[in-house]
């Protein structure tokens, strides 16, 4: 069976759930911050170090797990010219 332990744009596509785990270094985020963050990252999948795949029913749930990192990249993406 493939690695469903890193960004898949294809098995991405079939994504029919997500769910955002966060890393002890950004867990003292107030929940304004996180529903904001879990938005955008969840909106550029691509850009999160730790995503996983898990097989349901339908499709797929995608797991990301937020680390300080995915912050800095979601930021520097969002304020690239032409973004």
């Amino acid at each position: 069976m493939a690695d469903y332990n890193k960004y898949n744009a294809r098995v991405n596509a079939l994504t029919v759930e997500s769910c955002t785990k966060w890393s002890p270094e950004v867990a003292d985020l107030t929940e304004e911050e996180r529903a904001v963050i879990a938005k955008a990252i969840h909106a550029q999948p691509q850009l999160a170090s730790h995503v996983e795949y898990d097989r349901a029913h339908t499709g797929f749930t995608r797991t990301i797990t937020v680390t300080a990192a995915d912050i800095e990249r979601i930021y520097l993406n969002n304020l690239a010219p032409g973004s």
